[in-house]
């Protein structure tokens, strides 16, 4: 298993990124907000785990230890897979999950695109007392999720426009229909840009 890698970032995308080290570049799938931080040619080191399924090998990758010890642990929640291991991380952040573990906030898990209340309410079920002990730390409180503006506005510049031009399409969105969800902004700013790039 490989748990940890260190070399240069190469080819980095909205939830990719190849690491380069000893000559053989390794695709690497992150959260999104680690890769806006990451730029081509910078030094890197990341805490992987390695997901075998049956038609795939995958490599994620995590700033901390903990990060990644709270995703495994997410994977053993019926219904979780990856993916959506990723996007809990994504958006509440490793003691943020344990925050909304500890404090059983259902509201904060179903923050998570693809995260209902039956979803939510089994999570926590499964959750409690499982987490790493140093997951919950003294005084940890639930990250606020991001606005769905900001998530869409990451997303859209993850798929290749500048920051001004979703930012200027999401505020229009936001102006015509100030209720809408995540889903709803994105395929409305996707429709004002002119579809996927």
């Amino acid at each position: 298993m490989i748990a940890y890698l260190s070399g240069t970032a190469r080819s980095v995308r909205a939830d990719t990124v190849i690491v380069l080290a000893g000559g053989v570049g390794r695709i690497v799938t992150i959260a999104p907000g680690h890769a806006a931080r990451m730029h081509e040619g910078q030094e890197i080191e990341l805490h992987t785990e390695l997901v075998v399924r049956e038609d795939s090998l995958t490599l994620y990758g995590f700033e901390t230890a903990h990060a990644r010890s709270v995703f495994r642990t997410l994977l053993t929640v019926s219904g979780v897979g990856p993916k959506l291991a990723m996007a809990v991380l994504a958006v509440l952040g490793a003691d943020g999950v344990a925050a909304a573990v500890a404090a059983e906030d259902a509201k904060a898990l179903t923050a998570v695109p693809g995260i209902g209340a039956k979803g939510a309410a089994r999570m926590l079920l499964e959750l409690t007392g499982k987490l790493p002990a140093d997951a919950v730390l003294p005084g940890a409180t639930v990250a606020a999720a991001p606005a769905p503006g900001d998530q869409v506005v990451e997303a859209l510049v993850g798929l290749g426009w500048k920051d001004a031009q979703a930012e200027r399409a999401v505020a229009d969105v936001r102006a015509a229909t100030p209720d809408a969800d995540v889903s709803a902004l994105l395929k409305d700013a996707l429709r004002m840009l002119g579809g996927p790039r």
